[in-house]
């Protein structure tokens, strides 16, 4: 089974979490949306797959390379 982590780009807080552990997703699929400098970033799954992990909450501040999910081939 392939599975892809997805990290933070960059310093952020977690806007909006769309996705909970065991949804399924499609390649291209937004998981999150972070807000850094008045800005919303959408986080997107690269893979087609289904949600394994979700290791953030709304409001939670991410640094560069903080883990926000998993997503496992479905």
């Amino acid at each position: 089974m392939a599975v892809e982590e997805i990290h933070a780009e960059m310093v952020s807080s977690v806007w909006r979490v769309l996705v909970a552990p065991g949804t399924e997703v499609a390649a291209g699929d937004t998981l999150v949306v972070l807000e850094s400098m008045k800005m919303e970033i959408p986080v997107l799954t690269e893979r087609a797959g289904v949600v394994q992990e979700l290791h953030v909450v709304e409001g939670e501040v991410l640094q560069e390379g903080d883990l926000i999910a998993t997503v496992a081939d479905g």
